[in-house]
């Protein structure tokens, strides 16, 4: 490894430190590290020029020389995440902790619109975002409802027709003068949120319910995305083979019983606010029940293949809250063969896991590699 290597190695060292321990001394950085005085001082200035790291006041009282800790600089290069839904965009942009500092998301439909109309919207809603928040936006990262291929196209999207081989991160980034641009599927952006952000577990199934069924596998702490970046595809594992037809081409999907549009319609529910709103009343719990139990008969065969202990409901899902997570619990109590029982729990972050994970990404890069 070369000095400029040995240096980059360092500079990431020591900003990790910091942004684990903060606030945070200079000697204390150098002891957790291992390096020299001198040298954490000479990185931390090379960091505080970077606008990186800031120092804050002194505490006073102590005796001798009083030291200057060090925490992320809250003002410092930012993320941005930009969700496209099938029926909504959103954007976000969170500073170096990790901390949203201006978040909206809008209506706008996409089934029957080339993807151009899309990201026009979200690039918009983006600008006004990025105003709002008037911190130095440095990337951008976009979640997606579907397949993400390795060169960060969209592949395929059931609920996007028109939405095929689409060259998302470039299109975006032309939109957004120039920024660079990194996709991922919404699922997975979502769970790296709720372990980033959320305190979750390193071992997670992390299912969210939108009008598609997404989900994502975390595994030690990593994302499980698969060669081909289909890993957690749930919203098409076959509940009931007899079943409707899915968007997909095939039947019985789950996406057809515990899917947004399918729950809506199951509880007599005029769009997801009044479902929410009236999820105690007889027909809105009863369409409540039959989709947590469909959930859990395909959640059974992914939590028997890769032994979770833990499955987090996200999206919609959350919102409905323990209705739908007892149904779920129950199904899986008597499906999987573990003891004690698998922990299902409703996201912590509410409805904004997706677009905090595609922001958070961006700064997580910047924090890796300084």
């Amino acid at each position: 490894m070369g000095a400029a290597e040995v240096r980059r190695h360092n500079l990431a060292l020591v900003l990790r430190e910091v942004a684990e321990g903060e606030p945070v001394s200079r000697a204390a950085v150098a002891a957790l590290t291992g390096l020299t005085r001198g040298t954490v001082s000479s990185l931390v200035d090379e960091l505080l020029a970077a606008d990186l790291v800031s120092e804050l006041a002194a505490a006073r009282g102590g005796t001798g020389r009083p030291a200057n800790p060090l925490q992320l600089n809250r003002s410092g290069p930012a993320g941005l995440g930009v969700e496209i839904g099938v029926d909504h965009v959103g954007a976000c942009v969170v500073d170096l902790s990790g901390a949203v500092r201006a978040v909206r998301t809008v209506p706008s439909a996409h089934r029957d619109r080339p993807p151009s109309d899309g990201l026009e919207r979200a690039a918009v809603l983006a600008r006004e975002v990025i105003a709002e928040a008037g911190l130095p936006v440095v990337g951008v990262g976009v979640a997606l409802p579907g397949v993400v291929g390795p060169q960060g196209e969209l592949q395929r999207a059931p609920n996007l027709p028109r939405w095929i081989d689409v060259g998302v991160g470039g299109m975006l980034s032309d939109l957004l003068d120039g920024l660079p641009v990194d996709t991922g599927n919404e699922a997975d952006l979502a769970a790296l949120a709720e372990l980033w952000f959320g305190g979750g577990p390193p071992d997670v199934l992390h299912v969210s319910g939108e009008i598609g069924v997404g989900g994502a596998i975390v595994l030690g702490g990593d994302l499980f995305r698969g060669p081909g970046g289909r890993a957690g595809e749930l919203g098409h594992v076959v509940v009931d083979p007899d079943g409707p037809e899915c968007s997909c081409g095939g039947r019985g999907c789950l996406e057809q019983a515990a899917g947004q549009d399918a729950l809506v319609r199951a509880a007599g529910a005029a769009d997801v606010e009044d479902l929410v709103r009236r999820r105690a009343e007889p027909a809105p719990a009863a369409a409540i029940d039959g989709a947590g139990r469909a959930l859990g008969v395909a959640l059974a065969g992914a939590v028997n293949l890769l032994d979770v202990p833990v499955v987090v409901l996200g999206g919609l899902y959350a919102r409905l809250g323990a209705p739908l997570r007892d149904a779920v619990a129950g199904e899986l109590r008597t499906r999987v063969l573990t003891s004690p029982p698998v922990d299902v729990r409703c996201s912590v972050l509410g409805p904004d896991a997706t677009l905090r994970g595609a922001a958070g990404s961006v700064v997580r890069a910047r924090l890796r590699n300084p």
